[in-house]
């Protein structure tokens, strides 16, 4: 059984998101049911309507976002509970953030 690993962020390659144009994810690992991701939007990026099967949590690292309709700037943490639903997470310069949350289980 694995106990622990360590990943280097530097090289894990950038991914386009398969949700939305702009928008590129490095996977940064999984464990029981939840996920790491960085997550890098370019300038002017929206995205489209979500919810959220689990709890969510950014830590935005660069730039600026918008989340429910407030402004982010870096440093600012974003929380959005289990069930939650989002429309219009955007950047209006372009951002970097961490995202934790909960692999969404289909039966």
């Amino acid at each position: 059984m694995e106990y622990s690993k360590l990943i280097d962020s530097a090289s894990v390659a950038w991914r386009p998101s398969s949700f939305c144009e702009g928008v590129s994810i490095k996977d940064l690992g999984k464990s029981d049911g939840f996920y790491l991701q960085m997550v890098k939007f370019e300038a002017g990026v929206v995205f489209p309507f979500h919810k959220h099967f689990g709890p969510e949590f950014i830590y935005l690292l660069e730039g600026d976002a918008i989340q429910y309709g407030k402004p982010m700037k870096q440093g600012f943490v974003g929380i959005s509970p289990a069930g939650s639903e989002e429309n219009g997470f955007s950047s209006v310069k372009g951002c970097v953030f961490l995202l934790f949350s909960q692999e969404e289980i289909t039966p």
